[in-house]
């Protein structure tokens, strides 16, 4: 299943045991009531209450008599403990219990026979009730209405000492909001009695809302107002000093009713009927740690054949509206939709129709998010009964009893990216199991060996570059704010292929109006989410641009023989020393892959100068973050993608058995090598395009294997095309591996012609052939006459060493011995050795008997 459900409480297991056991102790003592079979003929009624923010679950039974008992779960200690009876038939409609465990709020109805309790009695009276419970003594009547109230004590954000002052809020059917204040005083000990309960303060929080929604976890209230029929949500903060402020205004381009009324997570609302679930609108508000602000909405539905939904960005400053297929005409929706808070992702569930993983950090492109539908497995992994999902990732089944935590479950989505064969899946749920977090190197290990048996069954993107850039985000991004804003997180900056079963419509929503001045936390972060929306354009997301001019610019030089300030080039270059130190320091198992084995001056260039430029990148745009931080996220980001570079070659290395050194030119290539090539252009290819570093010692492999596993006319080719770049410890190598045979001495000087002058000039040094000798000759005498201006011809003409009366040599050999002579400064300088007009002469003599076969 896509998602794991972690058990956090159930009644049956961890309630109903406790009960059973105080019911046989209450009779073996002879007490009056229910014996021990009591609770089992009235199971239907235990029920689950409410969940308080630290977790604690508040839940109520009746016995036989009608009775109602409320008990709680200690979610910490994991026991139980009755907190009050009330020994009259009633109904609960809510309950909530304050943090000290010293009084307790409830809200009831009288019972009807007929069981039903969505409906006040004519003449009935809802009673809500504060009681003091520690220990149990007066009860106070706080209203007595012919409407249903919702009760809700706030929590501080800080649990310590007991408090001295209580805050309920009290939720009016009426379409307001109170909020009591509630001051205790400890007597003859321990006792805890409300002080001067006759004269309670209250002051209004909200009204005239046709919706609200409690966020347990970070104690606000979410609730919208019809203002000239416009939709605007507002959101209350309480703070630790239990004072309330307005923090935004947002209008929400949906439609509701002024007659309506919905509470979300005001308890275990089962006034609804619930079979009915899907007639019903769905409306919630989710947030995160990052400064996410999401809110989902579904209308009434009125369609067998589609389902829509709108998912509102408003962090992001756009909403998308959903429409999924539902197939079957007869294939009736009879559960209402779902969605549950997973993080950094948002879920929508439809039994037994289709389920919706929304990429809610980076929504922009549809396929960062999942969709499935259809009779798979995933779409009807969970419960069928409606859920409530709760702050953060809980998630309550209230028809069972059941208290979950809702996951990502990373082991079936590893098997799912295994099996699916659409694109779009495969770039959704590798994001999805990137972001579960967990060992990465063993997550990293699994997916490098997905990629390595499918790397040519994806054509909407290449998955090497996929992984690369969404593994290295996910390596740094977490740990810090905004991060999300300034690293690049996808390879695929468009996608224009359809979803099946799925289409959408994008549009840009207003922004909300922040009604405060000073933020902290989520606040400050939200804010600076919607700072970013309104003034970044275009995004400010890092890419190689600047790197790759700069970095042309200076193998331009190099190849000049020109090059700017030795400090500039030294800090470049140190830099790059830093990322291979930071991830030789990360890896201490030795590598089966013969790579930092050399310079490779071009690649440090390269590693270097994107240090220079991301860290100039985030210095501009992260505020408030350390230049030491900075730094170090940099070396650590650099080194992740060279890392990951390292693990591919690793996986291939070790699974095609070749040995940890360096392979000889010598000898045939095995059908490994070819595989182990195949690859490393794959890897070439996809970090070419990102104009991302490679080991070092990289393109020397692979130019051995391309030698190894390529027929000649290919060989060239791939290097004429930029596939194989010839590495000077690449070639020196090849000089000295191969003998002269006739093939061999053609792959050399097919090799020697394509290399750049300064490092041909080398090579030629190093293979003792004629032809070598010829190529020497040729670059010295062009050297020479470069800036040959003519003079008078000599009257003594000089014999050459051989005695061949040969006379334009002898003249141009001469012409050659004056201008060395004249210019032995230069010449030294060069360092030319046995490289000179004698050389040349020779080596003219012989190319000349060779080409006349003497």
């Amino acid at each position: 299943m896509a998602l794991r459900l972690v058990s956090d409480f159930d009644l049956r297991k961890d309630v109903l045991p406790w009960l059973r056991a105080q019911r046989v102790a209450s009779a073996a003592a002879g007490a009056r009531g229910g014996g021990p079979g009591v609770l089992e003929n009235n199971y239907e009624s235990l029920r689950i209450l409410n969940v308080e923010r630290n977790g604690n679950v508040i839940y109520t039974y009746k016995d036989n008599k009608g009775n109602v008992f409320f008990g709680l779960y200690d979610c910490q200690t994991r026991q139980n403990e009755h907190l009050y009876t009330f020994e009259k038939d009633l109904h609960v409609v809510s309950c909530s219990v304050n943090s000290d465990r010293t009084l307790l709020a409830a809200s009831l109805v009288h019972s009807t026979k007929e069981g039903r309790k969505n409906e006040l009695q004519p003449g009935s009276k809802c009673l809500t009730l504060l009681v003091e419970i520690h220990p149990v003594n007066n009860v106070k009547v706080l209203k007595a209405v012919d409407s249903y109230i919702w009760v809700q004590f706030l929590y501080p954000h800080v649990e310590s000492h007991p408090l001295p002052e209580n805050h309920l809020l009290l939720v009016s059917e009426e379409k307001y909001i109170e909020k009591f204040h509630i001051q205790v005083i400890q007597e003859d000990g321990s006792r805890v009695v409300i002080k001067d309960s006759g004269h309670l303060l209250r002051e209004r929080v909200a009204e005239d809302f046709v919706w609200a929604q409690w966020d347990m976890s970070e104690q606000r209230l979410y609730y919208i107002d019809l203002k000239k029929s416009r939709s605007i949500l507002k959101c209350l903060q309480f703070s630790v000093d239990e004072k309330f402020n307005l923090m935004f205004e947002a209008p929400l381009d949906i439609t509701l009713n002024d007659s309506g009324f919905k509470l979300v997570n005001f308890g275990c609302d089962d006034l609804q009927d619930q079979e009915n679930l899907s007639k019903h609108l769905t409306l919630c508000v989710f947030t995160n740690h990052t400064g996410s602000l999401c809110v989902c909405y579904s209308p009434k539905f009125d369609s067998w054949e589609k389902f829509t939904y709108s998912v509102f960005y408003f962090h992001k400053g756009h909403g998308k509206t959903f429409t999924a297929a539902l197939g079957s005409v007869d294939s009736h929706v009879t559960k209402g939709l779902t969605f549950l808070n997973l993080d950094y992702y948002l879920a929508v569930y439809l039994p037994g129709h289709f389920f919706h993983l929304l990429n809610i950090q980076h929504p922009d492109l549809i396929c960062h998010s999942l969709f499935l539908t259809g009779n798979s497995e995933v779409v009807d992994m969970l419960p069928h009964s409606p859920l409530q999902s709760l702050s953060g990732s809980l998630v309550l089944d209230w028809c069972s009893g059941k208290l979950y935590r809702a996951l990502l479950n990373q082991s079936y989505l590893l098997q799912f990216l295994w099996n699916t064969r659409l694109d779009c899946e495969k770039m959704a749920v590798l994001h999805c199991v990137l972001s579960c977090g967990g060992d990465r190197r063993f997550l990293e290990a699994k997916i490098i060996q997905w990629i390595s048996e499918n790397i040519s069954t994806c054509h909407s993107f290449d998955l090497i570059q996929e992984f690369i850039i969404a593994s290295s985000y996910w390596s740094i991004c977490p740990e810090t704010s905004n991060m999300d804003k300034l690293l690049p997180y996808s390879s695929v900056l468009t996608w224009n292929t359809e979803i099946p079963g799925i289409t959408l419509v994008t549009e840009e929503i207003a922004l909300p109006f922040m009604k405060v001045h000073s933020f902290k936390g989520y606040w400050e972060k939200l804010n600076s989410n919607l700072e970013y929306v309104k003034y970044s354009k275009p995004h400010l997301h890092y890419n190689n641009s600047m790197v790759r001019r700069e970095w042309h610019s200076l193998i331009s030089e190099e190849k000049t023989g020109r090059r700017r300030s030795m400090v500039y080039v030294k800090n470049i270059l140190d830099n790059a020393t830093k990322v291979i130190s930071n991830l030789e320091a990360r890896n201490l198992e030795p590598r089966l892959t013969p790579l930092f084995q050399e310079e490779d001056n071009h690649q440090r260039l390269l590693m270097g100068l994107m240090v220079s430029e991301l860290k100039d990148h985030l210095l501009r745009h992260l505020q408030g973050v350390e230049k030491k931080k900075i730094e170090q996220m940099v070396l650590d980001y650099v080194s992740k993608l060279l890392d990951l570079v390292c693990q591919i070659m690793e996986t291939s290395w070790r699974k095609h058995s070749l040995h940890p050194c360096v392979p000889h030119f010598s000898g045939r290539a095995s059908a490994a090598e070819f595989k182990v090539f195949h690859i490393m252009t794959r890897i070439l290819e996809a970090t070419k395009n990102l104009f991302l570093p490679l080991p070092p010692g990289f393109h020397t492999l692979h130019t051995i294997l391309g030698v190894h596993c390529l027929p000649l006319h290919n060989l060239l080719h791939y290097i004429d095309s930029g596939v194989l770049l010839l590495t000077e410890t690449a070639v020196t190598r090849l000089m000295k591996d191969l003998d002269n045979t006739e093939k061999n001495e053609k792959l050399k000087f097919s090799i020697i012609v394509r290399l750049p002058p300064l490092i041909g000039q080398k090579i030629c040094r190093l293979w003792d052939h004629p032809m070598s000798s010829n190529i020497i000759s040729r670059n010295h005498v062009k050297r020479l006459l470069q800036n040959y201006k003519k003079k008078p011809p000599s009257s003594v003409i000089h014999k050459s060493s051989f005695s061949v009366e040969f006379l334009p040599l002898n003249y141009f050999v001469e012409i050659l011995t004056d201008i060395e002579s004249s210019n032995q400064a230069l010449y030294a300088f060069e360092g030319h050795d046995n490289v000179d007009a004698k050389f040349v002469e020779e080596a003219a003599l012989k190319h000349t008997m060779m080409l006349l076969g003497l």
